[in-house]
């Protein structure tokens, strides 16, 4: 790809990464294919694994990954050692790019070059950029991409968003694919790119600087937070992307009253990023779906034997995009579509409207449940921090439908709780076990583990109840 890095050297003249020199970017770019270069002069087509903790040799390797045509795969540097243990058992690098000050770096290699000898995995997947997902499973697995996968989503975010020019500020995670797409945006389209991790943005942002045309891509709980600490400043954004889980309705409400430009997507790794988006104005005239599908993508409403349902019918979710992933490592597979997990309708105006998880449905005495639609009732009491909604087994309904919440206060109780939506919701939808708890960790997407969830409240109540 030596168009690419004339590309960039044509933009080491530009200014278009903020606080940042674009010409070291580009030396250091250069430094990090020679870097591969020397690995490839002895192995043809090298994995590997890039774990960077600064921003910007991140984006740096990145690029060399792609321009040496060589296998990436983008990693957290701040996984723990069990995690890595899975990653280097799965992928077998022949390059680590980061990582060095980690305690167990050295035990990783050993290990590493042990399991080479015993068994050799093959992967012919050059140009491909391995992108890490484990959903609310924990469970770590790479999504293959290509720069081709990854480019032809930035071309429909511009068409639909009628834009040349994507300038972007970026708070997430460069090894996480919402934030990787805000750096491939801006470097496509030569728009600026303004990098600054999260915990900063916590301590206090720039006011000086001007974002009238940036897009910010978060989570809910960076919204939430946001709102509390900088509502004025977060609306001067052009665009706020927001995506990862399912928002609080009363964020959604906050963000309104504040005239925040907010987005609302859906999206997945498997889809480099999002494929259905809600445009600001219709969020802020009060359009509560999630939006309509982006040009490079086209979804099906489909029922349990796969015939396509009609409008305002709730079924599975099947995606078709140019920018669908090739399978998950190391199994090359070019599906055609994805068939979700996921369950919404389709309006007359083809909005969509996510109703929940398949695999999280609640059949409790023959009745559906849907959990999402019960956490946003809960939620919309204003009487709990965070809310999820599971099934539990019961001997008699098959399903219990259980609450797991965190109070905003020690003074709310669960029955104040289900008295607050016992006449906005079924009875049978009302939660039959409530369990307080102090946390509940999401991951940096806002995803929970539901399996851990699911073995917190078993344990509960069975030590309450049986």
């Amino acid at each position: 790809m030596e168009e690419l890095l004339i590309y960039l050297k044509n933009l080491s003249n530009e200014s278009w990464l903020i606080e940042y020199d674009s010409y070291y970017f580009y030396q250091n770019t250069q430094y990090f294919i020679e870097k591969i270069n020397q690995i490839k002069s002895k192995i043809n087509s090298p994995k590997i694994i890039l774990a960077e903790s600064d921003q910007y040799k991140f984006l740096a390797a990145f690029l060399a990954g792609v321009m040496t045509n060589c296998p990436i795969f983008l990693c957290n540097y701040q996984w723990g050692k069990s995690e890595w243990q899975q990653v280097f058992s799965l992928v077998q690098p022949d390059l680590i790019i980061g990582l060095e000050q980690t305690h167990f770096f050295y035990q990783l290699l050993a290990n590493n070059d042990e399991n080479k000898q015993n068994t050799s995995l093959v992967f012919d997947g050059k140009n491909t950029i391995m992108i890490p997902t484990g959903g609310s499973s924990g469970k770590i697995r790479f999504a293959i991409h290509t720069w081709g996968t990854l480019s032809n989503s930035v071309k429909g975010f511009i068409k639909y968003f009628k834009i040349n020019k994507v300038d972007s500020f970026c708070c997430l995670p460069l090894y996480h694919v919402s934030g990787l797409m805000q750096f491939m945006r801006s470097f496509l389209t030569q728009g600026k790119l303004a990098l600054i991790s999260y915990s900063t943005l916590k301590k206090g942002v720039n006011l000086d600087q001007n974002i009238s045309d940036f897009f910010i891509s978060l989570v809910p709980t960076q919204l939430q937070l946001l709102l509390e600490l900088c509502p004025n400043w977060l609306a001067q954004f052009n665009t706020v992307l927001l995506g990862g889980a399912s928002p609080n309705p009363l964020t959604l409400e906050t963000a309104k009253k504040y005239k925040i430009n907010l987005a609302i997507t859906y999206g997945m790794t498997e889809t480099a990023s999002q494929i259905v988006t809600l445009k600001p104005q219709d969020f802020l005239q009060g359009n509560n779906s999630t939006g309509q599908v982006l040009p490079h993508a086209e979804i099906r409403i489909l029922d349990s034997y796969n015939n396509s349902l009609a409008i305002n019918k709730i079924g599975t979710i099947l995606i078709k995009s140019s920018s669908l992933f090739l399978g998950y490592y190391p199994k090359i597979e070019h599906p055609n579509t994805i068939m979700t997990d996921d369950l919404g309708y389709l309006d007359q105006n083809n909005y969509l409207s996510l109703i929940g998880r398949k695999s999280q449905k609640i059949i409790t005495g023959g009745e559906n449940v849907y959990p999402q639609e019960i956490e946003t009732v809960i939620l919309a009491t204003g009487m709990v921090k965070d809310v999820a909604v599971i099934g539990t087994p019961h001997r008699h309904w098959g399903q219990a439908v259980t609450a797991v919440y965190i109070p905003k206060t020690t003074l709310i109780s669960s029955e104040t709780i289900q008295q607050a939506i016992e006449e906005q919701i079924s009875k049978f939808k009302q939660p039959k076990y409530w369990i307080c708890v102090d946390n509940f960790s999401r991951n940096q997407q806002g995803k929970i583990n539901y399996k851990k969830l699911q073995e917190i409240a078993i344990n509960y109540l069975n030590s309450q109840y049986f």
